[in-house]
């Protein structure tokens, strides 16, 4: 039972990393195990080294101080979840792998879940190729109905895909970036022609950018089924105005560390009542 995996909370007050302004206790217990799902993103892929998972940078399972993960920030809030940071997110994965994820969180009995899944159905080969809206949202709603079968009591978060087109936005002036999305073929269906101004890329990039904002909103969707169970960062990750200096310098591509710093505190405010009391 979920119940007996929650732990006491040790702290009446604390300072969040980041936040620079006190935080009140929480008035529910902390989970003692929590889970990370989805893509590379949330594996910290390319955040401290070349073409690597950096679980440890993740914005919601690290365990590094200079991100202030979910995980540094919940441990903040009650020590039973020391130890206790799952991450099963795995680069390259989409809509498609979020229900095998699930089960492995299921298997861990992870009290607490965050969902970051979508920017790699967008990312393929062809506009052709991007997983349908529709499929999108079943592959959510069947892996978050499994998570509440296996895990009654689970808290979910989702996060907001971030704006592809804004990264293109950033990115399209640095001849480094360039190259990189070029010659390895990074996201084609939004970074192919990244130099190009034609009506026909600039729409490209439109429909794609429509594609992600439609993802999200299925996303919220989704989550609005489970009800108070579930909540969403409302848009946050999206809206973000992220500059390059938040991108890795492997591949122009992921967050680097303090990509997934903005993360963390984007997503962490408009959490349950063990983040964000309300």
């Amino acid at each position: 039972m979920i119940a007996r995996r929650l732990g006491p909370v040790v702290a009446a007050v604390v300072v969040l990393a980041g936040s620079g302004s006190a935080q009140a206790a929480p008035v529910e217990p902390v989970p003692e195990v929590m889970a990370a799902l989805g893509d590379s993103i949330s594996a910290g892929f390319n955040s401290c080294g070349w073409y690597v998972s950096c679980t440890s940078r993740s914005w919601s399972a690290g365990d590094h101080a200079e991100v202030g993960s979910h995980y540094v920030r919940l441990l903040r809030l009650g020590s039973s979840i020391k130890g206790h940071n799952r991450n099963f997110a795995v680069p390259g994965a989409t809509s498609a792998n979020l229900l095998g994820q699930v089960r492995q969180a299921v298997e861990a009995k992870a009290g607490y879940v965050t969902v970051l899944v979508g920017a790699q159905d967008a990312c393929k080969p062809s506009e052709g190729e991007m997983t349908p809206v529709a499929v999108y949202r079943r592959r959510l709603d069947e892996a978050l109905s499994a998570l509440r079968a296996g895990l009654p009591q689970v808290r979910v978060f989702l996060s907001s895909v971030p704006d592809l087109r804004r990264l293109w936005q950033v990115g399209k002036g640095n001849a480094l970036a360039r190259t990189f999305w070029t010659v390895g073929r990074i996201c084609p269906t939004m970074l192919a022609r990244p130099a190009s101004m034609k009506r026909a890329d600039m729409d490209r990039r439109a429909r794609v950018r429509a594609r992600v904002m439609a993802y999200n909103r299925e996303a919220a969707g989704a989550c609005a089924s489970l009800g108070a169970s579930c909540r969403t960062d409302r848009g946050a990750v999206f809206a973000f105005p992220f500059t390059l200096d938040h991108v890795s310098r492997w591949d122009y591509f992921h967050p680097n560390a303090a990509g997934q710093r903005v993360l963390a505190e984007r997503t962490f405010v408009n959490g349950f009542s063990w983040m964000d009391p309300r």
